[in-house]
């Protein structure tokens, strides 16, 4: 089994490439995080109140130094899409195992932030099936969880698609025990129904 915190594992296809967050990637991502119809989108439950909204450079810059300094501590890791199409970087995705003492220990927690211009079922299931089928084994997960707002009707098909149900079940907050809702879920069972 690889180690995702010794070794990054890279995914590709013909039009995505998706690879360790690197800190040249700050103006492109600059793109993702200021844009407005975008971050609504973003999961920031359990961030201590970031909203992922960074109108400045320096502000995209710190975000990378944080995300790199969390994959060297192995609390989670945080990868750059690139649009090949493009060769720009266009979104993250953050993985990690969710440790806690609700339904969504052992977990799989995805997070992912993409422009508002991809924000479309075609290529939301284009990157996430990049990454999906490898994540139980690198993360050592038996579920994969990631939030879909109500509003977001392209997200919600592209998931379907990939075999992710809505959970019934809040996923609750770390130290301030806030309760989070709109939670869909994969087990291995129901990879790509």
């Amino acid at each position: 089994m690889v180690n995702p915190y010794k070794k990054c594992p890279v995914f590709e296809n013909k039009n995505y490439l998706i690879r360790l967050i690197e800190t040249s990637d700050a103006d492109d991502l600059l793109l993702v995080y200021s844009d407005e119809k975008a971050v609504p989108f973003f999961n920031s439950d359990n961030c201590n109140g970031d909203d992922f909204y960074y109108k400045s450079l320096e502000r995209v810059q710190g975000a990378i130094d944080f995300w790199k300094c969390a994959y060297q501590k192995k609390g989670f890791i945080r990868w750059t899409i690139i649009d090949k199409n493009i060769d720009h970087a266009i979104g993250t995705i953050e993985l990690f195992n969710r440790r806690s003492n609700d339904y969504f220990n052992n977990c799989g927690l995805l997070r992912l932030d993409l422009r508002s211009d991809y924000e479309y079922r075609k290529s939301i299931f284009e990157i996430l099936s990049l990454m999906i089928p490898s994540t139980f084994e690198l993360f050592q997960c038996q579920m994969i969880a990631t939030k879909i707002p109500h509003f977001a009707s392209e997200r919600k098909m592209a998931a379907k698609k990939l075999g992710f149900t809505l959970s019934k079940e809040k996923l609750i907050g770390g130290d301030d025990k806030k309760i989070y809702t709109d939670y869909y879920i994969l087990n291995t069972t129901n990879l790509f129904d």
